[in-house]
């Protein structure tokens, strides 16, 4: 036992700060990875690459002539296979990469952009629960650090003060802008009308509508937080990061709106959100 102990000793001598700081790099990596992947449809496609891998290996070991052949050729062509089969998904994790700002560790915003989350929360609220009363389909997204540019010009251009009336008549069945849209940024309603990509999820409820699949979609590609009220039910859902948080009052909602509007950060996020739903 002392013998295995002192080899173990020896080779521990021989590690770095700089091999321990690399293992914990990779590591940390690799986690967020699967992570994402556990997320998507990509879950199952990494399952199937670790197989062929696994394949690869044993055939080596083996000395498995053809099979091995044929396997390595197939990984070979697979690298390019895999960037167009994850395309969505490496998107997905390059916008993620790109939010992270130094200008986050040190915050010197004032209060004006606290005041505008609140005031465009609560109008935002009072409409989603006045359009649920009524049954009227709405669909309101609320722009964040991902700029939605190439979505706003498949709307109309507003630029008008965001208020609770406004965004009703916007939605106001049988009118120009009521079947699309309406992005705000701030406390402006910059377009109405917009067209938003569907999520490719296949496995949703058939239950919710396009309404629901477009917010889920921007939700699954950007960062910002979309607002649905059902037509059919008139319940008022959120989108947010891939995921729908739905049957939300008009106070819920305006909470939760305030909450991710005005996080800094992920983690401080994902805290605030917890702390919101324990207070319900």
């Amino acid at each position: 036992m002392q013998g295995f102990l002192d080899y173990i000793f020896k080779y521990l001598q021989l590690v770095r700060i700089t091999d321990i700081i690399d293992i914990l790099v990779v590591a940390v990596i690799v986690y967020y990875i699967i992570r994402i992947a556990n997320e998507t449809r990509a879950s199952n496609l990494l399952r199937g690459i670790a197989i062929i891998f696994v394949v690869f290996f044993v055939s080596r070991w083996l000395n498995l002539t053809a099979l091995n052949y044929i396997i390595g050729a197939t990984v070979q062509v697979g690298v390019f296979a895999i960037v167009v089969i994850f395309q969505p998904e490496l998107r997905n994790l390059l916008e993620r990469m790109g939010r992270i700002k130094l200008g986050r560790i040190i915050d010197f915003s004032g209060g004006d952009e606290t005041e505008d989350a609140e005031l465009t929360a609560a109008s935002v609220a009072a409409a989603a629960a006045n359009m649920s009363s009524t049954r009227t389909g709405a669909l309101m997204v609320l722009e964040r650090e991902t700029k939605l540019g190439e979505y706003l010009g498949t709307g109309t251009r507003l630029d008008a003060n965001v208020s609770s009336g406004l965004l009703e008549n916007i939605f106001v069945p049988n009118t120009p802008l009521h079947d699309g849209a309406v992005i705000i940024r701030g406390s402006k309603i910059i377009s109405a009308g917009c067209v938003l990509p569907l999520t490719s999820n296949p496995n949703l409820s058939r239950e919710l509508g396009t309404r629901h699949r477009a917010a889920i979609g921007l939700s699954e590609t950007t960062d910002a937080v979309i607002v649905v009220v059902s037509e059919e039910t008139g319940k008022i859902s959120v989108a947010h990061e891939g995921s729908l948080t739905r049957n939300l009052s008009e106070e819920s909602l305006k909470r939760l709106l305030i909450r991710l509007m005005t996080a800094k950060a992920d983690t401080s996020e994902a805290i605030e959100k917890m702390k919101f739903w324990r207070s319900k």
